[in-house]
């Protein structure tokens, strides 16, 4: 009989390797849906674009034949003069109109927007939509990875930490030999080299940090279609945590250096004080930052690289154009694979660094 382990090892080298063919396969099309016809370069963009935003709508892949989604609707929560539960099906794609406690909720550009009961968009001076929206606690498709997510890492470290249990020298087995070098590296390269003899109280913070990131990322090239650490709202949630975590755990040192530097002019003080209270807003965002946007620009090369494909093919009409596209597509997913490990261990190793600059003991003379 085939062991479990086979099987999953298996399924995740189909999920890799069928990755770039999958979206190869999908002609875009303006509400990243595909069509027979032939490509645009609005039409191009406008895929890249849906790839990248969050969904209510988890589609594992699309016909181009019979135009039929394959996937399921995820559960929308809503609370707006009270509590809203329904399938995000009710939209039909945003085609419907939905009525709950009297309220009209339309969907419109994976957003969610009150309106009438003809489903009225009105728009601003700018052109973006000013219909107000709901409170929104929906379970979208970037839900979706981070439960996945947790569930993964959860099994995976029960798993090391009943090999622990046998004893400080047991060796770990199945996925416990992954994870036991990563821990060590994040422990022996980044807690402890930047922290130092406190690095224990913050190793639990680091390894999910990393962990959690790294998996992201690496759901992100799989083709679940997950672009979590591509959404700005969950950087923006994991650098707040090390902003907190650095300041609440901050010594009286920290903060004299900050508002009162020793060994300096008091004239350089008063300018020195409000660029350093700077400082504790842009590392954190720096963090947000540039999770955000290189996870992001990656995705956005490989489907362009993709829409090289439809560019040639149907507009240049080039011979042997999906060939050269998908040996250079092939090639930047390998790469996104090292860039996956790369953002993570960036993060991490900078809020290692925040935290030790917070909690060392300086030595006044």
């Amino acid at each position: 009989m085939v062991s479990l382990k086979k099987v999953l090892l298996l399924f995740t080298v189909v999920l890799f390797a069928v990755n770039p063919f999958r979206l190869a396969a999908e002609e875009p099309h303006a509400e990243g849906h595909s069509t027979g016809k032939p490509s645009s370069a609005e039409e191009v963009n406008a895929h890249i674009q849906h790839h990248l935003k969050d969904d209510y709508f988890f589609n594992f892949f699309h016909n181009s034949k019979t135009g039929e989604s394959f996937g399921f609707p995820l559960p929308v929560i809503l609370i707006d003069n009270g509590l809203h539960v329904f399938s995000a099906s009710e939209f039909g794609h945003g085609e419907k109109v939905v009525e709950k406690g009297g309220n009209y909720y339309k969907y419109y550009h994976s957003k969610i927007y009150k309106t009438d009961a003809a489903g009225t968009i009105t728009y601003d001076e700018k052109g973006f939509p000013s219909n107000k929206k709901p409170l929104d606690f929906s379970i979208t498709k970037a839900v979706v990875g981070l439960i996945l997510a947790a569930i993964l890492l959860f099994l995976g470290f029960t798993s090391l930490a009943k090999t622990y249990k046998n004893g400080a020298n047991a060796i770990p087995k199945g996925i416990g030999r992954v994870l036991e070098p990563l821990v060590l590296y994040v422990r022996d390269e980044m807690a402890i080299p930047n922290i130092g003899h406190r690095y224990k109280e913050f190793m639990p913070y680091l390894l999910s940090v990393f962990f959690l990131i790294f998996l992201l990322n690496i759901l992100g090239l799989t083709p679940l279609g997950l672009n979590v650490t591509g959404n700005i709202s969950v950087t923006l949630c994991l650098a707040l945590f090390t902003f907190i975590i650095t300041n609440f755990k901050a010594n009286k040192d920290y903060w004299k250096h900050i508002f009162w530097m020793p060994g300096v002019p008091v004239p350089f003080k008063f300018v020195l004080a409000p660029i350093e209270v700077l400082g504790l807003f842009t590392k954190p965002f720096s963090l947000m930052v540039r999770l955000f946007a290189n996870i992001t620009a990656g995705h956005t090369v490989v489907m362009g690289l993709i829409a090289v494909v439809y560019l040639l093919q149907h507009q240049l009409t080039v011979p042997g154009s999906i060939g050269v596209s998908m040996v250079l597509t092939l090639l930047l997913f390998f790469l996104e694979l090292l860039v996956a490990f790369l953002q993570a261990f960036i993060f991490t190793m900078l809020s290692s660094l925040f935290i030790g600059m917070a909690v060392e003991e300086h030595a006044h003379h």
